[in-house]
């Protein structure tokens, strides 16, 4: 990150920043994705095990790394402030507390998981592969959170680009893995949506084995010195860390396990309806990776800002990432309008279960607009520290407002499963208008400060 001192060229240091992470989240999205889609070419039964297995990871996982996504404008602040020599400790904390979360996470699974989805009504044979999908997942939960304190690091040095390639060459690996355990290969037995679950977790780990190599022997990476010195576990770093990464895990878990529970709720329809759901849901996450892209990038870009104390500068990037952001939803918004058939067939050869996700993409195109808003300004509040007040409108737009709207329109009207995705929308839309409003009081209280200061 260098200081900028015009709009022109803060636009080009915020766009250097967001293409590689865009592709990044794109490519690891891609895992979940080729996932779903390679799952669903084996049988709608894998499909909708997939479905609700990816239902139950899906908030844990975000919610996780929302978590250690606090290393971020930790490192970006340190080095705006030039305090560099204090970066290399922070990630080794991070990283021994990614460690002790993925061993609570993998115990609580031991004991709940099954029972979890007993409670479910689902076919016997979905359940089994939504089980086994899970436990195949999870051994690979601690080298992706590892992976991800490092790519905290990596990104908040500017250097999104290297992270990019990471996730590029680790792509192609997924799907290969997923041609050879889902559909049977070189004499394995075909797993169906087991296998895709195996798949991943594998390549998890080679996610985190080339991130350890390019920051062991690259520069500036190395130039920190990570894993030269053992450092013992310090709960006084872990609870500042927490401080900070628990309300955006919190925040991002309240969002993504609003999706989650509407996936629960289809399990009371057919196999059929839960397939082309989640396939709509998958294509509208994959879009999602738009504006969560700007999101970590105005992280960076704004706490690098604030940790300089330039917070006009910081204001500027905010709104220049949220008008990006939404160009960039309307443009996708528009696609999905034209090509919605086109993107079902993606998904699936039954001839219902493409009908059923062509009509779930209706409702996916309002999400872009929402989403282009609401995700770039809780990057842009991460920049400031400022999580708390995120975690608690996640909670009421979601859970409070959006959840109980989508439950009376799915079962007070003929709308049925199509009320649940409405009231997504409304949730989001809720979201997006109170956070604007928290982004907007927090910049006006950092320039009054200064002033009071100077």
């Amino acid at each position: 990150m260098n200081q900028t001192y015009s709009i022109r060229q803060k636009v080009k240091q915020l766009s250097k920043i967001l293409l590689p992470i865009l592709i990044t989240q794109l490519s690891l999205f891609g895992m979940n994705f080729f996932d779903t889609v390679m799952s669903g070419h084996s049988s709608p039964v894998d499909l909708a095990g997939v479905a609700i297995g990816s239902s139950i990871w899906t908030p844990i996982f975000t919610g996780l790394t929302g978590v250690l996504i606090a290393i971020t404008p930790i490192v970006a602040q340190l080095i705006g402030a030039r305090q560099q020599h204090k970066v290399s400790y922070q990630i080794f904390q991070g990283i021994l507390l990614s460690i002790a979360i993925s061993a609570l996470v993998i115990v609580f699974g031991v004991l709940f998981l099954e029972q979890g989805l007993s409670l479910m009504t689902l076919e016997p044979k979905v359940t089994q592969v939504a089980f086994h999908y899970l436990i195949a997942l999870s051994f690979g939960l601690a080298p992706i959170l590892v992976y991800t304190v490092l790519r905290c690091f990596i990104d908040a040095l500017g250097r999104t680009e290297v992270t990019m390639i990471i996730t590029l060459i680790s792509l192609p690996i997924n799907v290969a893995l997923n041609y050879i355990f889902i559909f049977g290969k070189f004499g394995l037995p075909a797993m169906g949506g087991v296998g895709a679950g195996i798949a991943s977790a594998l390549t998890y780990w080679c996610l985190l084995f080339i991130a350890l190599g390019v920051i062991y022997y690259r520069q500036p990476f190395a130039g920190y010195q990570i894993f030269r010195v053992w450092h013992n576990i310090s709960f006084a770093t872990w609870f500042e860390q927490l401080r900070i990464g628990v309300p955006i895990g919190i925040a991002i878990f309240f969002e993504t396990a609003i999706f989650a529970a509407v996936t629960l709720f289809m399990s009371a329809y057919s196999t059929v309806t839960i397939a082309g759901h989640q396939a709509a849901l998958n294509f509208s996450s994959l879009l999602y990776m738009v504006p969560m892209s700007m999101s970590l990038a105005l992280t960076i870009a704004v706490g690098f800002e604030v940790g300089g104390r330039r917070y006009q500068d910081a204001r500027q990037y905010s709104y220049l990432g949220i008008g990006m952001a939404v160009c960039m939803a309307l443009f996708c918004a528009v696609g999905l309008t034209i090509y919605r058939e086109t993107v079902a067939s993606i998904y699936t050869t039954d001839p219902v279960v493409l009908e059923m996700t062509a009509q779930f993409l209706i409702y996916a195109i309002f999400f872009q607009l929402s989403d282009g808003i609401a995700a770039p300004i809780q990057g842009a509040l991460r920049g400031y520290k400022d999580v708390n007040v995120t975690s608690v409108v996640a909670f009421v737009s979601y859970w409070v407002l959006g959840l109980p709207i989508g439950i009376a329109l799915a079962k007070m009207t003929t709308l049925g499963p199509y009320g649940y995705w409405i009231g997504l929308i409304s949730g989001l839309a809720f979201g997006a208008i109170f956070l604007f409003f928290r982004l907007y009081r927090i910049q006006k209280t950092a320039v009054l400060e200064q002033r009071l200061i100077a």
